[in-house]
């Protein structure tokens, strides 16, 4: 069976450069990212309502004024305790092939 990590559903940005989300099966939880703030491109959230200002892409990426997104699979993998080795144990499927 291939596993495809599920595409993110939701996500409401909360105090303290805290995304929460959830994925399409049902998996939720608080993601912290203010290790970025600041850093690099990152700077654009030193004013937290830019942080704030985010969508979500066609191709399910949560993205930020154009010149950053984030592909939230770090985020699921994050969220469901395991590593990418462990969750797709050799049948992770990163894009569907005709």
């Amino acid at each position: 069976m291939n596993k495809i990590i599920p595409n993110i559903k939701t996500a409401t940005a909360l105090p303290g450069y805290k995304l929460k989300v959830e994925f399409e099966d049902g998996v939720d939880g608080v993601i912290d990212l203010s290790k970025w703030k600041g850093k690099g491109v990152f700077e654009l959230w030193n004013n937290e309502d830019n942080f704030k200002s985010f969508k979500i892409t066609t191709d399910k990426k949560i993205e930020w004024s154009g010149d950053i997104d984030m592909d939230p699979d770090a985020f699921y993998l994050q969220l469901i305790g395991k590593s990418f080795e462990e969750y797709a144990r050799n049948k992770q499927l990163l894009w569907h092939t005709d």
